[in-house]
């Protein structure tokens, strides 16, 4: 039966106030160069609403899950909106959190929010494109239904939401909904309390993902509430205070015209929402708030300068930069208390604590990019680990509000925490990860005490055996090279021994990585095509894009080829043969060049191999190629998932012309610039440019190379160069100069730079 909610009369005010600050804006807008929508489509889930740069409030419309593309809540397709949620993950893949839902309404609507009956006998409602607009840091929309304009904008810690009301509205009203989250979240507890007239507390625990998730908020609305009616499901629940599992709250304001609602939130309790709110939204206006996170998105945009007649070309990088700023996440309270790894809360003013670490994605080349433009966050970063390390007794894999989730294969904070401590980044205790990293290297889990007492991982006892001992052998060199400049040399042996395991998996009869069984003999059946998603030797992918993970000993690789020509031949190979798939090979095996997969993580250093053995000029062909057919400024303008900031920080560094094949050696492999100049601000009024010189869409091959004024013949630059300031010009041309990078000295090499 639907169900209505009825008014509840109540009682009297309470008015607060608060200063807050502005940053100051670049002069040029490095926001308007950015499209939101670019990835919302197709299979790239990314966040559309109002955030800030690393922020924890993504604060944007969730639509009813659909499937896999609503993983981020919103997707291009949908024109039904089920409310306004101030949390959301951005291309993971992996539906949670879209906590503290939001929707205004008018008159009596059904309390139901999902209703097979159809869209009368809920509360959603439907929304164009057309009547949307969004930019960094603002949303708005047009609900249909109620003829309420919607618009949203956020700072660090609080989302800000400012509706709009017909004139003829005698119940304007507002629901909150406790129940309702993305994908896997489910709720469990939820809680109100209608402190006064004009707030609002609670929380929300859920499951999922994260399994033991809570956030707790405070809501200051500018105008008095007039009634409160509670939910939990479709029964009622009465009083002010209330507790229940599927939470919603019918707020009604009567005849308004314009509401204001001011939500902080937090990870520890209602104590630590209302700081955060105080700290960052008390007396502040919406336009000035919107303001303000413009001016963030333009300094954290600013970062990177670039210069292209292709307003299309621009549209995508700085899409893409943005990406690369909505995760990690901050996590603590602004008096520095957070939820730790073991559910306990702790404190730390001396560092910011963040979520959401997609470390199996993002150590490849969004943490090499914060190392460049970010060095500080990045040090906080590995801070984290640490911390977390001390918490749960272990490194993170995958971390989400608190919770250790262990998604995805090899244990990556490693060549983060590597490649911050090599390349002098502070902030963190340098001896406290070596020994995490050391810890995490001894456990016996995942496949772990296989590498350590056979050097393999048996495919009869653990799936994706190939893909764990590769990713496993790349942590590994990273740990050898922090027990190398730590001068344990016993340890680095130790390291680079394991991080030679990759040469067990290889079969030289077939040219592949193959599992090997307990028994020492091969996985039967072997086809190098042949994907079933998390069910099979392979971790998202078979046995043609795993064949090059060996970013640490390309050298090594080249040889169990046996020639350089061989293995030229066989990666020639990998973007030919003709890709074959049927319904249970992975969805993550996306943006196809035969069998090279732009749209999924394993492959991101592959088409870089090329420099290793003088052939610099195929490098800079295929990047041309993927960045042109996998990165446009559509809507669908992503090939598979966003990834937490891997895909974009794939394209935003690739497109500059360069790309870290071994996130942790301080090795950028030369490519095929886009743009004819980029310059970016490497922090102590230094910048690195690099300059095109004669670029195009035909003319995509490195001629000649100078660095600042003196010729450049090696075929990568390395972090310190880029870290130093500088001019890299480059002359292109449309015909490959062959000699370029050619000669063994020119080449890049499997070592710290």
């Amino acid at each position: 039966m639907t169900r209505f909610f009825k008014p509840i009369a109540l009682f009297a005010s309470l008015a607060v106030a608060v200063t807050a600050c502005h940053n100051a804006t670049p002069s040029v807008s490095y926001t308007s160069f950015v499209d939101p929508y670019i990835g919302t489509d197709a299979h790239g889930h990314v966040f559309l609403g109002a955030n800030v740069p690393f922020g924890g409030v993504q604060l944007g419309p969730s639509n009813l899950m659909q499937g896999w593309d609503w993983a981020s809540g919103y997707h291009y397709s949908d024109s039904i909106v089920k409310g306004f949620a101030h949390t959301h993950l951005s291309g993971t893949g992996i539906g949670d959190l879209g906590d503290i839902v939001m929707l205004p309404v008018t008159g009596d609507v059904p309390v139901a929010m999902n209703s097979k009956a159809g869209l009368d006998s809920t509360y959603l409602s439907k929304y164009r494109h057309e009547n949307e607009s969004v930019r960094p840091g603002y949303y708005s929309v047009l609900l249909e239904r109620y003829g309420i304009k919607a618009e949203l904008t956020a700072t660090e810690r609080c989302g800000f939401h400012r509706y709009t009301y017909p004139d003829t509205t005698d119940n304007a009203r507002l629901i909150i909904d406790l129940e309702s989250g993305i994908g896997w979240d489910a709720p469990t507890e939820g809680y109100f309390s209608l402190k006064d007239e004009r707030t609002i507390v609670g929380y929300r625990y859920s499951t999922g993902w994260a399994v033991n998730q809570r956030i707790y908020f405070t809501a200051h609305f500018s105008e008095p509430v007039v009634s409160m009616s509670c939910y939990d499901g479709l029964d009622t629940v009465g009083g002010n205070e209330v507790k229940g599992v599927k939470m919603r709250a019918f707020v009604d304001f009567g005849k308004i015209k314009n509401l204001e609602v001011k939500v902080g939130i937090s990870a520890v309790d209602i104590e630590g929402a209302e700081r955060n709110y105080q700290a960052e939204l008390l007396d502040r206006n919406f336009d000035e708030v919107t303001k303000d996170a413009d001016a963030k998105w333009n300094a954290y945009l600013s970062k990177i300068d670039v210069e292209s007649g292709n307003p299309s070309d621009k549209r995508a990088f700085y899409t893409a930069l943005y990406h690369t700023a909505f995760a990690p996440q901050l996590f603590n309270d602004v008096n520095g208390d957070y939820r730790g790894a073991d559910g306990k809360i702790y404190s730390d003013t001396t560092s910011n604590t963040y979520t959401i670490y997609s470390l199996w994605d993002t150590y490849r080349a969004a943490n090499p990019l914060y190392s460049i433009i970010e060095p500080q966050r990045l040090g906080e970063f590995v801070n984290d680990f640490v911390k977390i390390y001390e918490q749960q007794g272990r490194v993170p894999v995958w971390h989400l509000v608190g919770n250790e989730n262990d998604c995805m294969v090899g244990y990556h904070s490693i060549p983060v925490m590597a490649m911050a401590y090599l390349r002098g980044i502070g902030g963190f205790d340098a001896q406290k990860a070596y020994e995490a990293a050391k810890a995490y290297a001894s456990l016996d889990e995942r496949g772990l005490g296989y590498v350590r007492t056979l050097g393999y991982i048996p495919a009869d006892k653990e799936i994706e055996s190939v893909a764990k001992a590769l990713e496993y052998a790349i942590d590994d060199w990273a740990i050898a090279q922090m027990a190398l400049k730590m001068g344990n040399k016993e340890d680095y042996d130790y390291f680079m021994n394991r991080s030679k395991n990759y040469t067990h998996y290889f079969d030289k009869e077939s040219g592949f990585m193959r599992g090997k069984r307990l028994d020492g003999t091969w996985t039967p059946d072997f086809d190098p095509v042949k994907s079933r998603h998390r069910d099979d030797d392979y971790c998202e992918g078979n046995a043609w894009q795993y064949l090059w993970l060996v970013p640490h000993d390309v050298e090594g690789l080249v040889a169990l080829f046996g020639s350089e020509d061989a293995f030229e031949n066989k990666l020639d190979s990998l973007f030919t043969i003709e890709a074959v798939y049927d319904e249970e090979s992975s969805p993550d095996i996306s943006g196809l060049i035969g069998q090279y997969a732009q749209g999924n993580e394993p492959n991101h250093s592959t088409p870089f191999l090329y420099n290793y053995i003088g052939r610099q000029w195929k490098s800079a062909a295929m990047a041309r190629r993927i960045m042109r057919e996998f990165f446009t400024d559509a809507p669908d303008g992503l090939c598979g998932n966003e990834d937490a900031g891997q895909m974009s920080a794939w394209y935003v560094l690739t497109a500059m012309g360069f790309y870290p094949a071994n996130a942790t050696n301080g090795a950028f492999l030369l490519a095929s610039p886009l743009f004819d100049k980029a310059s970016i601000n490497v922090g102590d009024g230094k910048r690195f440019t690099i300059e095109a010189e004669n670029n195009s869409d035909k003319n995509i091959y490195i001629q000649s190379a100078t660095l600042n004024g003196k010729p450049y013949t090696k075929s990568y630059i390395t972090y310190s160069d880029i870290m130093n300031g500088g001019t890299l010009h480059l002359v292109m041309g449309e015909t490959p100069n062959k000699d370029f990078g050619s000669s063994a000295e020119d080449r890049p090499q499997s070592k710290v730079y």
